[in-house]
């Protein structure tokens, strides 16, 4: 920690950086302001993918995702993450090798052919905890950093899979009906809503949307019918993958079942962003598949 700041070595994964970069600006710039600083972590891989690696062999994800967590030993510092995918990939292999000798070794064996060690000296975080943990950051903190109220709009919230379980692995308490992204929602002035099935995956998870995209679109259409039922302004997660499978997803839904939502969906460090005062320009909310301005036109 450096003076008032929460230092975290900061794993972009692949989507944000590649795909919405103003989620990786928004969760740089939104933190500083909150008490948390993001540093680089240089030289970091893909996590890798866990439904694409995990499936295909299982040591080549424990030694790669032990590679990223090695980074962060040699900088003596957590990692901050802002995607649930590499969340499950560097958490739970982080969470694993502290506590299977035999599989550290095996894993060390491999890294020493790249004069590396993982020593299992630092913890994994999503961004999104740290900014609810009120031992960091809090939700009365977030509410304080805002200069532009989310008011008047209703925003539903998509936990996804990778976040929440397997729950023996995870420390969020309820993973069946969590509230605590709705909490940090309501503190940037918006009004959270809930609706049917919030916790069946986003379509995209464990390689579907890459092996069967058609059945995968299957599963975003029926969150999407739900998510239109209660009125949302817009969707938010803490996953740029499945952001990309809502907010992509709605265009090729609407080529494949002409079925036209037209839903925003941001990334709750965009929406933070926004609430901070952050212009849309800075947040690239340009690159987005789906408009952003109806929601945008209401808070600007």
């Amino acid at each position: 920690m450096s003076g008032n700041m929460h230092q975290y070595a900061f794993f972009l994964g692949c989507i944000a950086p590649n795909r919405y970069p103003g989620c990786e600006a928004a969760a740089i710039k939104t933190s500083q302001r909150v008490g948390i600083e993001l540093l680089p972590l240089k030289g970091g891989s893909c996590c890798p993918a866990p439904g694409a690696f995990g499936s295909i062999d299982l040591n080549v994800w424990y030694a790669m995702a032990a590679r990223n967590v090695v980074l962060a030993e040699q900088m003596n510092m957590d990692i901050a993450l802002i995607c649930n995918g590499c969340y499950k990939s560097i958490f739970e292999v982080n969470h694993i090798l502290k506590h299977n000798d035999e599989l550290r070794d095996g894993v060390n064996e491999v890294l020493k052919e790249i004069d590396m060690e993982y020593k299992g000296s630092i913890d994994v975080w999503h961004l999104a905890e740290l900014y609810y943990d009120p031992a960091i950051c809090g939700v009365d903190k977030i509410r304080a950093s805002i200069t532009r109220p989310l008011t008047g709009t209703k925003i539903a919230v998509h936990y996804g899979c990778h976040l929440m379980k397997p729950k023996k692995e995870r420390h969020f308490g309820d993973t069946e009906n969590p509230m605590w992204i709705e909490e940090l929602v309501d503190a940037l002035g918006a009004e959270s809503v809930q609706y049917r099935n919030k916790m069946q995956c986003c379509g995209a998870g464990g390689g579907v949307r890459g092996y069967d995209l058609t059945h995968s679109l299957d599963i975003t259409n029926e969150k999407m019918i739900n998510l239109r039922e209660v009125g949302a302004d817009a969707l938010t997660e803490v996953c740029p993958f499945c952001q990309l499978q809502y907010d992509r997803g709605q265009i090729e839904i609407k080529e494949k079942f002409g079925i036209d939502y037209g839903l925003p969906v941001l990334h709750y460090n965009e929406l933070l962003g926004l609430a901070q005062g952050m212009s849309p320009q800075e947040l690239a909310l340009d690159l987005h598949a789906i408009d952003c301005k109806p929601f945008l036109e209401k808070i600007l």
